[in-house]
């Protein structure tokens, strides 16, 4: 026998099987938690660093460029 015959043998059954399989499933999406601004925790670092008398250019390739590639590699 197939695994298709019982179905087709008795179609009444099939139709009220696919009917709860169907009415399980709209209650169960309706029972489902949305919500349109989720609570997500994002991993952030914050660094400050203090270089005196250094310009925009040298701030950027001397300090922020090592921090940046370090704190890559840092898991959050």
């Amino acid at each position: 026998m197939n695994p298709s015959g019982p179905f087709i043998q008795r179609p009444v059954a099939t139709s009220l099987l696919m009917a709860a399989i169907l009415l399980v499933g709209v209650v169960a999406y309706t029972q489902l938690p949305v919500s349109a601004l989720p609570q997500v925790d994002y991993p952030t670092i914050q660094v400050l660093t203090f270089y005196p008398g250094a310009s925009p250019d040298v701030m950027a390739t001397t300090v922020t460029a090592p921090l940046d590639a370090s704190s890559a590699n840092c898991r959050g």
